[in-house]
């Protein structure tokens, strides 16, 4: 306020002097008002939002007539946040700045410090966090008088961003400068940092660079100047132009006797325009950092030799380190969560059963629980290997992918379905019943079925996983591979541990009733459980294939004749059973075989039959033609396979309330179908960090990126947010 009445009564003071008879000059004074009223008032100081802090800081105390004056933009960003560098990268939007200056003074470029390289999925960017300067040249006139103070001020655009969301913050900044004579020494708050930025930020040097594309590859070479010799130990090149290279790959570097060579994989823009007449771009090494532009032409020879590394292991040990460790105990306490999912209670099933027999024999139970545990922590950690390898190799999947697969889903109805028949007493295997596992061991102990018991829990109950795991499995994919092994054998901990722990103790075990004959009952009555998931699993398989599922239909009821024509040799003491089994196997066989092959229905097609809301298919074109309209959009991202997903469907999409709220704000509703494996949906999570489904998002217009909906959905909670899409 008191501001405000100063510039107020010195604007007055200057209208009553413009209307004296005798009209003097303005004083430096009036200057001053005039020229902050004429920019916004624009005062010094920082300038803060919930995300970032800015200000103009000067690297010297004052300017001196006819030289060059360094003004710093100055940004304290907050944790998690980041902006970015001249070429963002995959994403994000470069810091931008314009400035307001006084007469004869003028801005140069902005002088870019080294970037930050910030990967997240299957992106890469280049940026900064915590606290960053921005050095620009600003050109005094000779004609400015020392002693005078003027104001230099600029509009900045920062786009902040976290991993979940991107917010552009536009300030206005000032900073007083001093006009002074002599050698002027470092400001005390800002000058050595700014002057260490100027120091080692990447300028030109003595450098030869070519690019060519060869065999599908970028190659850039590059010898002379701070390159010869053997001494480098990695290299990276930044180019400055986003799309030209593929930010997120490797960088393969040699260094042979003619120099450096880096090969590149090439980016969209490239692929499509070509490479262009020059490559411009910043090569980062451990001996220093240099501007260099590569021409277009045949790469030097005598370039390949030694493999260097491109510096990325060094520069993020540190964030590697804490994200495993915040990844694992996620992945630990979604383990003991995992127990308690739909999708998981089938196979825990058998384990209770299990339990009820070897209760009162101490170390069959332990033998029992680690073989158990041995099982679901191998599983785990060989799908997650799996995994890693597929997408090493360029395929788009996701956790839970084996339930993409017809061929996977038929064969473990078939299987849940053999569980049940021989829970309900069809048929017997081995002398103890340990579930399906049993059937795979002659032992006695029956530890080769608790193990098999465990591979078939992760294989069931991991598509159960990505919904509630979503941090955890986004982060260990993007980790060093034997860090994201260890993230999902925690996992896998964590869906064991609770039956572990049971296995060793004795305390718990002797409170269970004696063996008895209510124990068949209860592994009966823990057959149906079993029939569930076997109903369940062809009711995916019939959203992957259509008319196929009578085929599966056809094979299970050859799958149940076999096993009771087994039963009932077991029962009769026939010594001829495997010649029965023969047999009915070779009647089930080329039904079973049919619905394994079964082709899939076509990606992408969501079937509207069952849906309360009318939807139409998600595609990036769909969004972006609704967004232009000035639709708010809701994605939802699904499977058949997914239990979170249907629920939330149940619980909240399905709802009158949801249904009237899209109505009203004209929202478009478009449903994303992961059934079966579509390369879009997959890579449409990677971006938004997630590896599964299920997946919502709430597009507005006039924002760049959407709303990310929590993964257990209310109805209240989704008519909220679409409301808001009107405020």
């Amino acid at each position: 306020m008191v501001r405000f009445l100063s510039i107020t009564l010195l604007a007055l003071a200057l209208l009553w002097s413009d209307a004296s008879p005798t009209r003097a000059a303005p004083t430096p004074v009036a200057r001053d008002v005039a020229e902050a009223l004429a920019a916004g008032a624009a005062t010094t100081g920082p300038k803060s939002s919930e995300r970032i802090e800015a200000e103009l800081v000067p690297m010297q105390q004052w300017a001196v007539p006819g030289s060059t004056a360094i003004i710093a933009i100055r940004q304290n960003i907050a944790q998690g946040w980041h902006t970015y560098w001249r070429n963002p990268g995959d994403s994000g939007g470069p810091t931008e700045a314009t400035w307001h200056l006084p007469a004869g003074y003028q801005a140069g470029e902005i002088i870019w410090p080294l970037p930050e390289r910030q990967r997240l999925q299957s992106l890469m960017n280049y940026g900064f966090s915590d606290t960053v300067y921005l050095p620009v040249p600003i050109e005094v006139p000779a004609s400015a008088k020392v002693g005078e103070r003027v104001r230099v001020r600029a509009d900045v655009l920062f786009m902040v961003c976290s991993d979940q969301m991107c917010v552009p913050d536009e300030m206005s900044l000032a900073v007083d400068l001093t006009v002074g004579e002599g050698q002027p020494p470092l400001d005390a708050t800002h000058g050595a940092a700014i002057q260490k930025i100027i120091e080692t930020a990447p300028r030109p040097a003595d450098i030869a660079a070519r690019a060519a594309v060869t065999d599908g590859q970028l190659v850039l070479t590059a010898r002379g100047g701070p390159l010869g010799g053997d001494a480098l130990k990695w290299a990276y090149f930044y180019p400055f132009v986003g799309g030209v290279i593929d930010h997120a790959a490797v960088q393969k570097v040699e260094l042979g006797q003619g120099g450096l060579r880096l090969t590149l994989k090439p980016g969209r823009a490239l692929l499509a325009n070509g490479l262009g007449a020059e490559l411009a771009g910043v090569l980062s090494t451990d001996q220093g950092a240099w501007d260099i532009t590569a021409e277009a032409g045949e790469p030097f020879a005598d370039t390949t030799g030694k493999v260097l590394g491109d510096g990325e292991e060094a520069a993020e040990a540190a964030p590697i380190a804490a994200g495993f460790w915040k990844a694992a105990l996620f992945a630990l306490v979604g383990g003991l969560i995992l127990n308690l999912m739909p999708c998981v209670f089938p196979v825990l099933a058998m384990k209770a059963a299990a339990l009820s027999r070897s209760a009162h024999h101490p170390a069959e139970a332990r033998a029992d629980g680690l073989a158990f545990l041995a099982g679901v922590l191998i599983t785990f950690v060989g799908l997650a290997g799996l995994l890693l390898a597929l997408r090493a190799g360029g395929e788009a999947i996701g956790w839970g992918f084996q339930l993409q697969s017809p061929a996977m889903t038929a064969g473990l109805a078939l299987l849940m379905l053999a569980v049940g028949l021989n829970m309900s007493g069809l048929f017997q295997v081995g002398g103890r019943l340990q579930g399906i596992g049993s059937g795979l061991t002659a032992g006695k102990g029956g530890v080769a079925g608790a193990f098999f018991t465990g591979v078939l829990a992760v294989v069931v109950a991991a598509p159960c996983t990505a919904p509630f795991m979503a941090l955890a499995i986004g982060t260990a994919l993007v980790l060093p591979w034997p860090l994201a092994l260890a993230v999902f054998a925690m996992l896998g901990l964590g869906l064991a541990l609770p039956y572990v722990l049971i296995s060793f103790s004795p305390r718990l075990l002797s409170r269970l009733p004696k063996p008895g004959g209510w124990m068949e009952t209860f592994r009966n009555l823990l057959a149906f459980p079993m029939y569930g998931a076997a109903l369940w699993l062809a009711w995916v398989f019939a959203g992957q294939t259509g008319e196929a599922l009578g085929l599966l239909f056809v094979a299970a009821l050859l799958v149940a004749l076999t096993l009771w024509m087994l039963g009932r040799y077991q029962l009769l003491g026939g010594k001829s059973w495997l010649v029965a089994t023969l047999i009915s196997a070779a009647l089930t066989g080329p039904a079973a075989v049919f619905a394994l092959k079964a082709p899939p229905v076509l990606a992408g097609v969501t079937s509207q039959e069952n849906q309360t809301l009318s939807s139409q298919p998600w595609s990036p074109d769909a969004v972006q033609a609704a967004l232009k309209e000035g639709r708010p959009v809701l994605v939802n991202f699904t499977a058949d396979w997914c239990v979170t997903c249907k629920l939330n469907e149940r619980a909240a999409l399905s709802r009158a309330g949801t249904a009237k709220a899209l109505q009203e704000t004209n929202t478009l509703y478009l449903v994303g179908d992961w059934t079966s494996r579509d390369a879009a949906i997959a890579a449409e999570l990677e971006r938004h960090g997630r590896s599964g489904v299920p997946l919502y998002l709430l597009y507005t217009p006039g924002q760049t990126e959407p709303r990310i909906l929590p993964q257990l959905l209310t109805e209240g909670l989704v008519v909220n947010a679409l409301t808001e899409t009107r405020r």
